[in-house]
């Protein structure tokens, strides 16, 4: 089966909406996507939507000025808009450049979807076959071994990949016979990188004992995916039962009522349906292990690549990495404009209303505000005798890790409030009169 516009039409007509406004083509100038784009300029009055492509320069590369202005050339000619985005790409030292880069591209192009569009890659046959081998060599789960699916969501919108049944040297020669030009990325050849290395020595000696290899490994991935969905529509049925939809929390007891398979799964799904990546297996044991299994007046936590598991008060969360300020460390405020707070706190900032501190003790006296330190006290308004902040903490039901993000905010020296949780004092304004109320956001 030869690839032609014909074939691309069918693939785009059973794996796109019906109401498809862009078809948004990741244009690297390279063969595969120079092929696509050049059939979807074939077929623009056969499609629903408008086509467009998004060359992103990652800067990388010294040639990487002249590939966009090939490509913007090619989209002259084809007569389909383009939009170029450049990126200043930095990776850390041990990071992986094309996980990087791959990442921050995507991130670039999801920036543009809209509801109803639809992105478009030129990955193929090969591409399927290589990703599959990678993540077998890597120890993948069945997820990793499903490799790229046909379609998936992004952003508001879909990636499709319509070219997947289709081989290399189908596109090249599809290419060759219409006369194409297209850019070549040396860096393709540098066989320190594993997907290189894979396809310059290994797959030649595989497809030589088993020419039909392409075809097979992608259908084997076919299968893994089936599974992998399968697996996950039964996490999403065990998440419905379990966890708060509002907090996005889980409840530990019925959590752990589960066998170690499904509430693995379920903790996978979940974690990346929280917008994070899933941890490696040695996280997710400490996760099932140190925090599922801690005692209830434990405050565990297991963190991996800026994301952070703990328990509370039976429920199990999900976050970013904690910051906190320095308990030492006091901010002078004038009251009226938003104050930026440390460790990524946001902005406090105040209003009238009904309640809250006396407005006349809050203009005459000097504002400042703290964070969490040990001996601290407040004598929560109407109560008339202190409690510390861990009590007043606990009542209110503050999870141990918020606890120091709380801003603490003193009146000529004296706590006059704790965040927007209560007013300690003597400042509270007096019912009826209007006070001041404390925002943190």
């Amino acid at each position: 089966m030869d690839f032609n516009i014909d074939r691309l039409l069918d693939r785009l007509t059973a794996l796109t909406p019906e109401q498809t406004r862009r078809y948004i083509v990741a244009y690297s100038g390279g063969c595969d996507s120079q092929v696509m784009l050049h059939a979807l300029a074939s077929l623009k009055n056969h499609l629903p939507g408008e086509v467009l492509a998004v060359h992103i320069n990652h800067g990388l590369q010294p040639e990487a000025a002249l590939w966009a202005a090939h490509c913007a050339e090619s989209c002259r000619s084809l007569e389909i808009p383009l939009e170029t985005i450049s990126l200043e790409l930095e990776p850390e030292p041990g990071e992986s450049i094309e996980a990087v880069a791959r990442e921050a591209r995507y991130a670039a192009i999801q920036r543009l979807a809209k509801p109803y569009d639809v992105l478009l890659t030129a990955h193929h046959q090969d591409d399927q076959a290589e990703t599959l081998l990678l993540q077998l060599f890597r120890g993948a789960g069945l997820r990793g071994m499903a490799a790229m699916p046909e379609v998936a969501t992004f952003g508001p919108g879909y990636l499709v990949r319509p070219l997947l049944e289709f081989s290399r040297s189908q596109l090249e020669t599809y290419a060759t016979a219409n006369g194409l030009s297209w850019v070549d990325d040396q860096s393709n050849l540098d066989q320190r990188y594993d997907r290189n290395f894979l396809r310059q020595n290994v797959m030649p000696v595989l497809l030589e004992r088993w020419p039909s290899l392409r075809q097979t490994l992608s259908r084997s991935a076919s299968y893994c995916a089936e599974a992998q969905n399968e697996i996950e529509r039964v996490a999403r049925d065990d998440l419905a039962l379990i966890r708060d939809a509002v907090a996005n929390t889980l409840a530990i007891p019925q959590l752990m009522a589960l066998d170690n398979p499904r509430l693995r799964s379920a903790l996978r799904l979940w974690i990346r349906e929280s917008g994070f990546r899933a941890p490696n297996s040695r996280r997710m044991k400490q996760i099932v292990t140190e925090v599922l299994g801690a005692a209830d007046d434990r405050n565990p936590v297991v963190s991996w690549e800026g994301s952070e598991i703990r328990r509370y008060r039976g429920q199990l969360y999900i976050m970013p990495t904690v910051n906190y300020p320095d308990p030492g460390l006091t901010l002078a405020w004038n009251g009226v404009d938003e104050l930026t707070l440390p460790a990524g706190m946001g902005v406090l900032s105040c209003r009238t209303g009904e309640g809250g501190i006396d407005a006349a003790l809050w203009k005459q006296g000097k504002l400042s505000v703290g964070f969490r330190s040990e001996g601290v006290k407040c004598r929560p308004a109407g109560r008339g005798v202190s409690v510390t902040l861990k009590k007043l903490f606990q009542e209110q039901g503050v999870p141990p890790w918020q606890r120091g993000r709380i801003p603490l905010l003193f009146i000529d020296g004296q706590l006059a409030a704790v965040g927007s949780l209560t007013v300690c004092e003597p400042f509270q304004a007096i019912a009826g009169a209007p006070g001041v109320l404390l925002r943190q956001a």
